[in-house]
């Protein structure tokens, strides 16, 4: 067939704006990943949402939800803020992507991160997402290092590239692409011991880690073990990676999570919700030092690179962003929601034994629920024990979902922990209107049998309807 016919049989923006949930749901099933089309249908969590703005989307039929899920911490600043909309249409026309020369807007982002940045981080390389950001910190300290042993913390979550995913502390991750990146060595988060047993070894390039856990079920660490790691990197002249992709840009409270011990790592990574949610762009920032024992010279200057980073339009929406969150104060404000979101929350633990603990900073916060006990194994074809095992948390969230339009998730390290972490604009009215649904849920599934049993009722209908 001639390119020009296949061309008829093409999909078309117009069209695409105009299609159902059911050919969405086709569409992705059939080109995409249809275990995961599978997965998401059975709690009903495959709508289709058709329109963003701050802290609600809507989907096909016009209903309002409140996105408490922000992107996985993507979303500081809302879906679609206007202002930083505004701000990037100012760049539309300029060279977005022109390799043979350099970037006038990743020069400002750059040199607007070293001014916000903790201590002497100066000189930033600007990645796509998360996981490349991660790719190029761990390359920086193995080149600036001359040194190859790579630890890091099991629970982490550092993303899902080769070498991202080797210092990503979850075997059902790691164990189907082994043999992994050699010479990485995963020890307890929190456990200041096992780290300086593991730097005794020597040889050790980089120790990376997150200020909390995000993945990992909002793991907080002790008080003063940031602080502690600082202390013995300097000790045995290893560098400290901290990946603030997650907790950075007022997430926390602070800018970055790790200023409330002082420290300032030799290499933070950066991501998510340093594009406004508009446009994907990361990187790292480290000090000068490093840098120019990495890259420092002409032969050097090139070994790492990005196609797309540093381009114009995401840079532009990472100047737009950090200018909207330190003018609207949103670490401040995001801080004193956390503290009132965490007590409401913790007055549900004392009432609902169904709730293990409740943990966070700043509105990054998780709900741990006890492990399922003698949830119904045979409803579904043994679709819902799968369900209920792995992701009883996802019990919860299809609750929130489907009654009361409220949108969350579980942590990928650990699926008995819903996460919150919405737009730092979330007011209020919306946080309380969240608490009172989960008392809701609570108070009609006492059980996790009940629970299980009224999931198991959507479950049915999900799959009869498909």
């Amino acid at each position: 067939m001639e390119i020009k016919e296949k061309y008829k049989e093409f999909l078309t923006i117009d069209d695409a704006l105009v299609l159902k949930r059911s050919d969405v749901r086709e569409n992705y099933r059939e080109y995409i990943n249809s275990s995961a089309v599978q997965l998401l249908s059975l709690l009903d969590f495959d709508k289709h949402f058709v329109k963003a703005e701050g802290t609600k989307v809507y989907d096909e039929d016009g209903n309002e939800y409140i996105d408490f899920l922000g992107g996985y911490g993507a979303l500081n600043v809302g879906h679609n803020n206007s202002e930083i909309l505004k701000e990037i249409q100012k760049v539309i026309g300029l060279p977005n992507i022109l390799q043979a020369s350099i970037y006038n807007l990743a020069g400002v982002l750059a040199r607007n991160l070293a001014i916000i940045t903790p201590g002497d981080l100066k000189r930033t390389f600007f990645a796509n997402s998360g996981a490349e950001a991660v790719e190029g910190a761990l390359k920086l300290a193995k080149i600036a290092s001359g040194k190859s042993k790579i630890v890091y913390c099991l629970n982490s979550f550092h993303g899902k590239s080769f070498g991202a995913l080797s210092v990503t502390g979850r075997e059902k991750y790691q164990r189907p692409f082994k043999p992994l990146l050699p010479e990485t060595y995963p020890i307890p988060f929190g456990d200041e011991k096992a780290l300086e047993d593991a730097l005794k070894m020597g040889d050790v390039a980089a120790f990376i880690l997150e200020p909390i856990q995000g993945e990992g079920g909002i793991i907080v660490p002790p008080k003063g073990y940031l602080k502690k790691v600082r202390e013995l990197c300097d000790k045995y002249g290893v560098y400290l990676i901290v990946d603030e992709i997650q907790t950075g840009f007022g997430r926390t409270g602070f800018v970055f999570a790790c200023e409330e011990e002082g420290v300032v790592p030799d290499i933070m990574c950066f991501a998510k919700s340093i594009g406004g949610g508009i446009m994907p762009i990361g990187g790292y920032i480290t000090k000068e030092e490093i840098w120019k024992k990495a890259y420092g010279s002409i032969d050097k200057a090139f070994l790492h690179t990005s196609t797309f980073g540093g381009n114009t339009i995401a840079c532009a929406a990472g100047v737009a962003t950090m200018k909207y969150i330190i003018e609207n104060d949103l670490p401040k404000k995001a801080g004193e929601k956390g503290e009132y979101l965490l007590k409401r929350l913790n007055d549900l633990k004392e009432k609902y034994p169904v709730i293990k603990e409740v943990r966070g900073k700043g509105l990054m916060i998780g709900i741990e629920f006890e492990e399922p006990k003698g949830i119904l194994n045979t409803i579904t074809a043994g679709k819902l024990s799968e369900v209920s095992k792995e992701y009883f948390a996802s019990l919860v969230a299809g609750k929130l979902m489907n009654e009361h339009r409220i949108i969350t998730a579980y942590t990928l390290n650990n699926p008995n922990v819903i996460r919150l972490e919405p737009p730092l604009t979330i007011s209020y009215e919306e946080l309380d209107r969240l608490v009172n649904a989960l008392e809701d849920i609570f108070n009609k599934n006492s059980s996790f049998l009940s629970l299980g049993f009224e999931s198991g009722k959507q479950v049915l209908k999900s799959l009869f309807k498909r």
